[in-house]
C-alpha cells in the first residue's frame, strides 16, 4: 500500500521518447514530457502522503502533528505546492527548510547522525544497510510508539 516506485512512469517516458510520435529534436516535445513526468510524479508523492499520514493515524495511533519535507525534492515547487495542499487539506503544518539547506543529501545525513549522537544512540559499524525500511519495522523495533508525535 505505501511502497511506490517510480518505475512504471520511466519506463513510460522511455517508451514514449522511443515512439515516433515524440521528437527529440522539438524543445516543445521535450518539455512537455518532462512537465509531465514532473506532475505526474508530484501527484504520486502527494497520494503515498496521504496514504502515509492516514496510516500513521489510523493503524499506527500517532498523532500526526505536521509535515516535513526536505532534501532535493523540497526544491521542487511542483512538489512543494502539492504537498502543501495536502498539509492544508489535511489541517497540518508543513515544514521545508530553505532551497540552500535542502540541495545536499550528504550534509542532512550527517545532521542526522549529529542528532542520533546527542541523543546517545550510536550504531555499530556492523549494521546492515536496508534498502526498503517499512514504518511498521520501526514500530516492532520500539523506535515508535503509540505516543510518538511526528
Amino acid at each position: 500500500l505505501l511502497d511506490f516506485s517510480f518505475a512504471g512512469l520511466k519506463a513510460h517516458v522511455r517508451r514514449l521518447s522511443d515512439s515516433a510520435a515524440f521528437d527529440s529534436t522539438s524543445r516543445t516535445d521535450c518539455a512537455d514530457v518532462a512537465a509531465a513526468f514532473q506532475l505526474t510524479a508530484a501527484l504520486h508523492l502527494r497520494k503515498k502522503t496521504a496514504l502515509a499520514l492516514a496510516h500513521a493515524r489510523s493503524t499506527l495511533g500517532v498523532r500526526v502533528k505536521g509535515l516535513v519535507v526536505s532534501g532535493g525534492v523540497a526544491c521542487n515547487k511542483t512538489v512543494r505546492a502539492q504537498l502543501q495542499s495536502l498539509a492544508s487539506d489535511s489541517r497540518l503544518p508543513l515544514a521545508c527548510p530553505p532551497p540552500r539547506l535542502c540541495a545536499d543529501n550528504g550534509v542532512m545525513i550527517a545532521w542526522a547522525g549529529i542528532e542520533r549522537l546527542r541523543l546517545g544512540l550510536l550504531d555499530p559499524y556492523t549494521i546492515d544497510f536496508i534498502q526498503k525500511w517499512p514504518l511498521d519495522d520501526l514500530k516492532r523495533m520500539g523506535y515508535v510508539s503509540r505516543t510518538t508525535s511526528f
